[in-house]
């Protein structure tokens, strides 16, 4: 089995209710983002994935988090709050269905809100 990671970056305001009432204030993160792929089998050119291929497509969903609000972007609000939690199954659903074969495959994603402190969602 290959596993392939990218890492990126991206700055972004929250706020989060009923954690700490530290949390319950807007607030900011530098998060990193890292998405895992998996594989069995190599292509023809020696890899499961081209990295290129796996960047631009985090870089989409990066692109719309960037320097926002999160809890006011569509898919959050109440009902799926902006924390760690919910962000790495966020990314994780938009990523799905491009990483989906039987040759590489979505595994997981990782949110770093800070240097200590992430989480990480794995499909099944």
């Amino acid at each position: 089995m290959f596993e392939l990671k990218v890492i990126s970056h991206f700055a972004a305001a929250h706020q989060l209710k009923m954690v700490d009432k530290k949390c319950e204030n807007l607030h900011g993160h530098n998060w990193k983002v890292e998405v895992c792929i998996r594989g069995k089998k190599l292509n023809e050119a020696g890899v499961v994935l081209d990295f290129g291929e796996i960047k631009q497509e985090v870089k989409r969903i990066v692109e719309k988090l960037d320097h926002s609000f999160l809890n006011e972007l569509e898919g959050f609000g109440d009902h799926f709050p902006p924390s760690s939690e919910n962000l790495a199954l966020y990314i994780a659903r938009e990523l799905k269905d491009t990483f989906h074969s039987t040759a590489a495959y979505l595994y997981s994603v990782t949110t770093w809100e800070s240097h200590n402190a992430c989480a990480t969602y794995y499909l099944e």
